[in-house]
């Protein structure tokens, strides 16, 4: 009996949520201004085993931050932006393949500090696939309650109705910020778990009129830190 209800305690602490999240991988992204550490969800597992990949493979090493926008989010992943020689525009390359979307709503959305994936737009993608490799990191702002009516009401046109927005999620864009206009149309895979200084001098860098840096922000390395590596 005593061994039945340990197997049970067991079990229990196994599915709580910080027992769930200790698993899950984490990225150390050392940038040249300092490291930004993501942990990955395992509840989006094709893009969680697709960034892992790209790490393992060096993929990420020398990018840019080729797309910065204050109050918004900073992006990376082009590898077209190892050498870019300084003005050019970027955005266009990946690994030339695309993920299915995958919505963790209402639990992933996009707080400061989520990590999702970014894609072309609905006109050329309709089923909102996400790139290979390019990624951005949220900032966004804080919004009052009359503003995210108006986001709920945007969000729920552009999914048909599929996704809506809980009071945490509310709560959360009240007091932290985020951009819950996204929601629902791409996948947030991670977050940001230490660093969040330095995405907020990212997002304040000077920009040109492609929104990249007028001084080059770069990935030096990106390496696998923790969790469950799968």
């Amino acid at each position: 009996m005593k061994q039945r209800l340990f197997s049970l305690l067991l079990a229990l602490l196994t599915l709580c949520p910080a027992a769930i999240a200790a698993k899950r991988p984490r990225v150390c992204l050392e940038t040249s201004l300092g490291k930004i550490v993501i942990e990955l969800f395992n509840e989006t597992p094709r893009h969680r085993d697709n960034f892992l990949k790209l790490v393992r493979e060096g993929y990420y090493d020398g990018l840019l931050f080729h797309r910065v926008i204050e109050n918004f989010m900073i992006q990376t992943g082009d590898p077209d932006s190892r050498n870019a020689p300084a003005g050019k525009k970027l955005g266009e390359g990946g690994p030339n393949y695309t993920l299915p979307i995958e919505i963790g709503l209402p639990y992933f959305f996009h707080c400061r500090g989520a990590v999702a994936a970014a894609r072309e737009g609905d006109e050329v993608n309709p089923k909102r696939e996400s790139s290979g490799s390019q990624f951005y990191i949220v900032w966004g702002k804080r919004y009052s309650t009359a503003e995210l009516q108006k986001m709920r009401q945007h969000v729920q046109d552009m999914t048909g109705g599929a996704a809506d927005f809980t009071e945490e999620m509310e709560n959360t864009y009240r007091r932290d910020g985020g951009t819950p206009f996204l929601d629902g149309q791409y996948t947030v895979f991670g977050r940001v778990v230490k660093g969040l200084k330095i995405v907020d001098h990212i997002q304040q860098a000077d920009t040109d009129a492609n929104d990249r840096p007028m001084t080059d922000i770069r990935i030096i390395r990106a390496t696998i830190i923790g969790g469950k590596k799968q």
